[in-house]
């Protein structure tokens, strides 16, 4: 009995039937499949995802596994997991290296959470394996480089400032620049410029992900930076109680009068999960989704409250590092997943980041 050859098209025919669930398109048409080998019975290849922290990849995996090993002729098949994130296509010409896609983190009321939020979706990607930076520009409450855990900046260079570097995240802070407690009291052009420098004067690596966690309000810091680096996209943070939603309506308009395409709505503080397994809403309940379907604007979480996440800021331990596997570290995780995978949809669909709809 012949033994049946297995051929490079036989394999490919079978990973064009596996789709990526948000792209809807196969993995061979998405050009995903690559460095196929086969020796005899063993097939090897690498699934390239537009981003490591991609929520499907597991189940593109093992329905390309399946797939594979259907194929008359297959006995082992190997596949390495592999992400090139694409860029938004925004021009970005005063970083001297790429910034593939930046993320602005608003709210419009202080208090809501918005340092946390920022400081765990950067972790998050950074965990998955993408490079990632995170930017303070909160420069009159500099909150990120106690709740990075970190004190100081490295020695610079002769030209740059180096960007210090926690949990696999390059972060830079107006905090590691003046003494702890000292106030700022600087009007706009002040702001304007440390904004800048932030971006030009400091020695960024190649990020896949620049985060950058925006000071409440709608005021000078928010068009400093609008101005001064293209946005992929912005996240609104908000709490479920109506003053919190007033006041993140108006980030919200704000992304759209500087036309930055808005990736979503997270209510924070969303309730406490009781020992008894009830939840208890402290803050009201249900005003973020209702201010994402009367915005027509993505519901992309509900994170709940855990003492946990007040512990890992003040500790310097954001709740994705120190408690990985509580509902609160999940959450937050599933948020860094559903705003990677949208970055990478609107990349793949019409290589810039302008207004589109997020499904």
């Amino acid at each position: 009995m012949t033994k049946e050859k297995v051929t490079q098209e036989a394999v490919l025919a079978a990973l064009s039937q596996v789709h990526d669930p948000d792209l809807r398109k196969d993995l061979v048409a998405l050009n995903m499949i690559q460095d196929l080998k086969i020796d005899g019975s063993d097939v090897s290849f690498t699934i390239m995802l537009t981003t490591p922290a991609c929520p499907m990849k597991d189940r593109m995996k093992n329905d390309a596994m399946t797939a594979v090993k259907a194929l008359p002729g297959v006995k082992d098949v190997t596949i390495k997991m592999d992400a090139n994130v694409p860029s938004d296509g925004r021009a970005r010409g005063l970083l001297d290296v790429p910034v593939r896609n930046a993320i602005a983190v608003a709210s419009g009321k202080g208090g809501v959470g918005k340092s946390t939020v920022s400081v765990n979706l950067a972790v998050s990607l950074a965990q998955s394996g993408a490079r990632v930076g995170l930017l303070d520009a909160d420069i009159y409450g500099p909150n990120i480089p106690t709740m990075m855990g970190v004190e100081k900046l490295p020695p610079p260079t002769d030209t740059k400032l180096v960007p210090a570097e926690a949990y696999g995240v390059q972060l830079m802070s107006i905090g590691f620049l003046v003494k702890p407690g000292q106030p700022l009291i600087w009007r706009g052009p002040m702001l304007h410029s440390a904004i800048r420098q932030f971006l030009t004067d400091v020695l960024w690596g190649e990020l896949d992900y620049l985060i950058v966690d925006l000071p409440p309000g709608t005021g000078d810091a928010q068009l400093s930076l609008s101005q001064s680096l293209a946005l992929s996209g912005g996240l609104i943070v908000t709490l479920p109680q109506q003053v919190s939603l007033d006041d993140a309506r108006r980030s919200l308009e704000m992304f759209r009068e500087l036309n930055v395409p808005v990736l979503g709505i997270v209510e924070n503080m969303s309730f406490m999960e009781l020992p008894d397994g009830s939840k208890m809403d402290i803050f009201g309940s249900g005003g973020g989704e209702k201010l994402a379907a009367e915005t027509g604007v993505p519901f992309v979480g509900a994170i709940p409250m855990d003492a946990s996440v007040r512990e890992g800021g003040d500790s310097g331990q954001p709740v994705v590092v120190a408690h990985p596997e509580s509902a609160v570290a999940k959450a937050l995780k599933a948020v860094a997943e559903d705003l990677a995978a949208k970055i990478s949809l609107a990349a793949m669909r019409q290589e810039n980041l302008t207004p589109i709809e997020f499904v």
